[in-house]
Parts: structure tokens; sequence; C-alpha cells
């Protein structure tokens, strides 16, 4: 709680005061909602990349002289790889309770075909992903010396445009599936999905970054094409196969939660030391044919303060 002092000067308002009293919650418009989240969302799409271009760019600028057709060596993709990584990871988990922590059309265009994001809402982010990839390349463009093509998402010598374009597809299914289950999917490990989703995108790069630029993003390959002025004939692949993606993962999740895929693997986000082991026995002991949830057992009886401190004290 702010001291006497400390309200005097208006420590506990915006700008010390200036912008005068904050929000009462609940009487936000939704076009003011709507606008928040959009600034989240910016912000975020513009560090995530920012940071993740000047990674990039110096991992290829330093490399040493590499084979025939200008081939990335292990250690540079491996670079590569925990810029992008590591920077969503950071950032989404800084900017999830402002905007969700999307940083990703693709992502954004899953979450809204799962009912799990409001298509306003969607577009709302969807067009302001875009504009920041632009001006997070832009920024890297004017301030690092080099040349922001370095970035660019480009084919590996021998990788069709089809191929391509399926590489991006799965590799965009695997990242959207991993935010639906973690993310969208609330539990009491929601908290730290940003690690998982920061580490499901680090896989994805190590496994993509050589043979298409490891985009995932249409944003992230939009930008550097806009700030260096130079598209590939094929840059459309960055768009079709990451949104492809999105619908592949967003057609699994719905067939999971249609078939409550809950009942099949019960108890997995049972608190105690017993957890799904406990389960097991019981329903052994019981005779019955699999694991059962008791749903009278205090510690898999769950609410939402449970998952979320401070939940209940924002309800009262």
């Amino acid at each position: 709680m702010a001291s006497h002092d400390e309200k005097a000067h208006g420590f506990d308002k915006p700008f010390l005061g200036f912008l005068g009293n904050p929000r009462n919650t609940g009487d936000q418009s939704a076009i003011l909602k709507h606008f928040v989240a959009a600034t989240g969302e910016f912000v975020g799409t513009f560090l995530f990349l920012f940071f993740a271009f000047l990674g990039h760019q110096m991992a290829v600028d330093t490399a040493p002289n590499t084979g025939p057709g200008n081939v990335l060596s292990n250690q540079t993709v491996i670079y590569i790889a925990m810029s992008y990584g590591l920077s969503l990871l950071v950032t989404a988990w800084t900017m999830y309770r402002i905007s969700g922590g999307l940083f990703n059309p693709a992502v954004t265009f899953g979450m809204v075909i799962t009912g799990t994001l409001p298509p306003m809402r969607g577009l709302v982010l969807f067009s302001t992903q875009i504009i920041s990839g632009m001006c997070a390349a832009g920024v890297a463009a004017a301030i690092v010396p080099g040349d922001i093509q370095t970035v660019q998402t480009t084919l590996a010598p021998g990788v069709s445009v089809a191929r391509g374009l399926f590489l991006e597809m799965f590799l965009t299914a695997e990242l959207v599936f991993t935010v639906l289950m973690l993310a969208a999917e609330k539990s009491k490990d929601t908290f730290i999905a940003p690690i998982g989703i920061g580490l499901a995108l680090f896989v994805a790069e190590i496994a993509g970054v050589y043979y298409t630029g490891g985009s995932l993003n249409p944003a992230r390959s939009f930008g550097p094409c806009i700030a260096g002025a130079n598209f590939q004939s094929y840059h459309y692949i960055y768009w079709i196969g990451p949104l492809l993606g999105a619908l592949i993962a967003g057609g699994y999740y719905h067939f999971v939660k249609f078939f409550n895929y809950e009942e099949a693997n019960p108890g997995q986000d049972s608190a105690g030391p017993e957890g799904f082991e406990a389960n097991v026995v019981s329903s052994i002991d019981e005779g019955q044919s699999g694991p059962q949830v008791d749903k009278d057992r205090a510690d898999t009886v769950r609410s939402e303060s449970d998952y979320h401190p401070g939940y209940a004290d924002r309800q009262a």
C-alpha cells in the first residue's frame, strides 16, 4: 500500500498523477479495451521481433565463411533459433496480461477459429501485429549496421516453393497448438505457458531456419521485406503456410475438445503429492476400467482463483 507521502506526490497514479485516477475495473468501453490490448500487442510484437532481428543479424554477420550457397552453419542456426525463442519467451511473459502476448497473425487466427479470441479483437490484433513487425524491421535497419535483408526468410537451395509452404505449415501448426494447449486451455500451469511457447518456437526454428528461414509468422517475414524493399517471388508461402498451420492446429484442438480429452487422461492438473498416480491406484482398487477423477476431493476441485492468484480479490 502506498504511504501518505507517496499518495501526496501521486506515485500511486499514472505519470505521477498527471493522468488522474486510474480507471475503475469494468467501466471501460469495448473500443477502449481493444485499444489497450492493441497497444500491448504492438509493443510486445515490436520488442519480440526487434531483439530477434538484432540477434539474427549479428549471428549471420559474425559467422565464419560458409559453404556454397551461403549455407548457415549449425552454430549459426542454433543462435538464430535462440534469438527468436528466448525473445518470444520474455516478451510474451511480460505482455500476456495486457493483450495475451500473441505477437503473430497466425496464432491470432488460430485463437479466433477456436473461439478463444473474439473475431473483432482478433482483427484488431492481426493488423496491429503486421504494423508492429514493419516498425521493428525498420528500426532495426536504421540503427544497426548491415543489410536488413540478412534476416529475410528465404528458401534454401533445393527447397521448392511447395516444400517450403508445407514446412511452414507444419512448423506453425506445432507452435499454434502449443499456444492453444498451454495458454488458451487454463490450468494451474498457465502462468508459465510463455516458457513452453518460447521453447516451441526454439524447436521449430532449429528445424526450419535452414530450409525456409523459419518464419511461422507473417509479420516476421513481411516486416523485413518492407524495410529492405525486396520481396521474393514466393513470399506468399510465408502467409499461406502459417495460416494453414493454424487451421490444422485449431482443427485438432476442436477435435480433442469435442471428445473431452480430459477424460482420456484424467488427473493431470490435480494438486497435492498424489496427483495422477493416486487416481490410477484408486481406480484399480475399485475395479474400474480406467483412472477416474474423484470430483469430491479437494485436490481435484479447482477454481479460477487457484489458477490465477488475486482473482478473487479482483472480483470482490
